[in-house]
């Protein structure tokens, strides 16, 4: 715990056989984890979980994160003297992560009607007292960290990656918009476009453990879901198909993978694990584990074991499109469909 109450998350899951404790993912039952230790690796402290999901006290256990980013602030300012002030205003001389992304953030998004300073109050008062917030910042950053081989470092993400900080400033509206604070949370957003271009509605849900890759030119409606774990790289677009009103923006499941300018439009859902090639176009419902490709986009083949969104692997294995490409004259001639009996599983023929 650090000297402003910063908590860790531990996971706390019933399943009807009483109460399990403990830090790390195993056996939570999201099947994302279960039988699978790797996420123990990615995210030893700080668990997904769903808005029911609350933060204990571990005081031995501490605060990895801000720890890291403190000790890497203090490494670069010796490195770059010329960076000494910059450092220590932004790290150095907070008692805690939130206080150092709000002063960022508060420093990127002023402008002269709507000071810094106030919007320090306003991000604190958020932060501070949101433990789902608290504990998606750090799974933000060890996605950053984790999956974008250019963020080397915690305080990377924190200082310099403005995907990571228009993540964290939709955080901050979302909190608003829920707390009947429509007006700000629209400024909020306004704002936030303007500064990072990422265009997200603060109505828009969002999940944990995300990548905002680059982030220009992101577009995510105020209807979109977007599950934990997911990466959207830059230009994706979530938008709806016209006028219609109500719930009319995509549903992103986890551990997706949306490539660089996918526009995936209207009430539709792209299925856990999948893939999104870069430059598709997305009408209708992508399967899970599967990968669409082309405009309109089609489902071409299926994905490893690994999330891509955790891998980044924005391609197929190599052996599936030498099967296709071997195989494709041959099932055209004799009339089959080398992927039929899945197309007939999925319906999709």
């Amino acid at each position: 715990m650090t000297s402003c109450g910063c908590l860790v998350v531990e996971k706390v899951e019933d399943h009807g056989g009483g109460v399990a404790r403990g830090k790390g993912m195993a056996g939570c039952g999201c099947g994302f984890c279960a039988g699978d230790r790797r996420f123990e690796t990615m995210f030893p402290i700080y668990v997904m979980g769903s808005s029911r999901t609350r933060g204990l006290l571990d005081v031995a256990a501490g605060d990895p994160i801000w720890d890291a980013v403190k000790s890497e602030a203090r490494s670069e300012a010796e490195k770059e003297p010329i960076l000494s002030s910059f450092l220590y205003a932004s790290v150095l001389s907070h008692d805690c992560l939130e206080r150092a992304l709000s002063f960022v953030l508060a420093n990127r998004l002023e402008d002269p009607t709507l000071l810094a300073t106030q919007l320090i109050d306003i991000f604190n008062d958020v932060m501070m007292n949101d433990v789902d917030i608290r504990r998606s910042i750090r799974l933000d950053a060890q996605a950053f960290k984790g999956r974008d081989p250019s963020c080397a470092q915690f305080s990377w993400a924190l200082l310099y990656l403005k995907g990571y900080h228009a993540l964290q400033s939709y955080r901050i509206a979302h909190v608003l918009w829920n707390q009947g604070r429509k007006v700000l949370a629209l400024a909020l957003q306004s704002r936030i476009s303007e500064v990072f271009a990422v265009d997200v509605h603060p109505a828009a849900k969002i999940g944990e453990g995300i990548l905002l890759d680059h982030g220009t030119g992101l577009v995510i409606g105020e209807t979109a879901v977007v599950g934990n774990w997911v990466s959207l790289m830059q230009g994706v677009t979530l938008g709806g198909t016209g006028k219609e009103h109500g719930d009319r923006h995509p549903k992103i499941g986890q551990g997706a993978l949306l490539g660089a300018g996918a526009t995936i439009l209207g009430n539709i859902n792209v299925g856990e694990g999948a893939m999104i090639a870069a430059g598709s176009l997305v009408l209708k419902h992508v399967p899970p584990h599967s990968m669409a490709v082309g405009n309109p986009a089609k489902v071409v083949g299926y994905t490893e074991k690994e999330d891509p969104s955790l891998s980044m692997k924005h391609d197929a294995r190599r052996d599936y499109f030498e099967q296709v490409a071997g195989s494709f004259s041959e099932d055209r001639s004799n009339g089959k469909c080398l992927l039929c009996k899945k197309c007939r599983e999925l319906k999709l023929r």
